[in-house]
């Protein structure tokens, strides 16, 4: 039990009383360098402002600190880290599932449908489905997946060529990298 405290413990930003070094390098909010100190001194000269002691560094030789608001510091944190995030796009996984004896108005809607998927970054899951007896024609599923391929060939990369996998055969592709 004690080790879940000590683990909440450390999760905590080092502020203030929770920074626990003998000596301290303080900077103030205006970047000037007020020296080596006592943890207990700069939160004297903090308070005086009405600022935290801020860890910046424990790596450093004595630990660096700099007077700053906290409230305000953690804000522009998380405001930095939310953009980050909004710039970073996943990619998924999106399947196209079609028979081996489709039509060519429906292949090309499956075509179209996997353009869309690619041209917005994701990944797509070409699927041709056997039933019954269906699967003794596994050449004609084959090649209909490497028409796909070809015809999606100047936007797909092919990460998976065309394989069999129980009553189905499916072929994994990718958008190019754009350069």
């Amino acid at each position: 039990m004690p080790a879940i405290g000590r683990k909440r413990q450390r999760d905590l930003p080092q502020i203030n009383e929770r920074i626990r070094f003998p000596q301290i390098r303080v900077i103030a909010t205006d970047g000037e360098q007020l020296g080596i100190m006592t943890p207990a001194d700069a939160i004297t000269v903090a308070e005086e402002k009405d600022l935290d002691l801020v860890l910046v560094s424990d790596k450093a030789d004595p630990p660096v600190c700099r007077i700053m608001d906290y409230g305000k510091y953690k804000f522009e944190q998380e405001k930095k880290n939310k953009e980050a995030k909004k710039k970073q796009h996943s990619s998924e996984l999106k399947e196209v599932k079609m028979r081996y004896k489709i039509e060519d108005h429906d292949y090309m809607v499956r075509v179209k449908q996997a353009q869309r998927f690619l041209k917005s970054g994701d990944k797509v899951k070409a699927t041709v489905m056997f039933r019954g007896r269906e699967i003794q024609h596994t050449d004609l599923a084959y090649q209909l997946l490497e028409r796909l391929a070809k015809d999606l060939d100047e936007m797909a990369e092919v990460q998976q060529r065309p394989k069999r996998e129980g009553r189905s055969m499916m072929m994994m592709l990718a958008p190019k990298k754009q350069s």
